[in-house]
């Protein structure tokens, strides 16, 4: 009592589902293969990009350390071209350096100062100027 007889297939149909599972099959065993083939590749790839990206660090390093080793030269025959500079003025000064030099060199060293830097210039008694008037600001805020 079975109707299984009525069942019809068309031949065109059952020939293109038989291929499909077929290129289906053929597709999956082919990535089997070409999957593996593709990692390692893939990883080789990785690695030359690392490589090259570590012998570019490398020499951006050595050309920085170049840099810096000519800075430092150059730094070092500045400084003996001022060791120069003073030993010529010594000289000229014939090894007589005088308390009015000393105070022309301490007045011209300030001008590098900036605004906010206090001076303590000392009297005769030692006591510095600034500090006494200071002192009387103090004295006239706490009364």
């Amino acid at each position: 009592m079975n109707n299984y007889n009525n069942v019809s297939f068309n031949p065109g149909a059952v020939k293109v589902i038989l291929w499909g599972i077929v290129l289906i099959a053929v597709f999956i065993v082919s990535m089997a293969f070409i999957l593996p083939w593709y990692n390692v590749w893939s990883q080789e790839m990785e690695g030359k990009a690392e490589f090259a990206k570590a012998e570019q660090n490398r020499k951006i390093k050595i050309e920085e350390a170049r840099a810096n080793l000519e800075a430092e030269k150059l730094n070092a025959q500045a400084e003996i071209e001022r060791a120069k500079g003073a030993a010529e003025a010594i000289r000229i000064e014939n090894g007589s350096i005088t308390p009015t030099y000393i105070q022309y060199l301490w007045v011209r060293q300030q001008s590098d100062l900036s605004n906010k830097t206090v001076i303590y210039v000392p009297t005769e008694t030692n006591l510095p100027l600034l500090e006494a008037t200071r002192m009387k600001q103090v004295e006239g805020q706490n009364n």
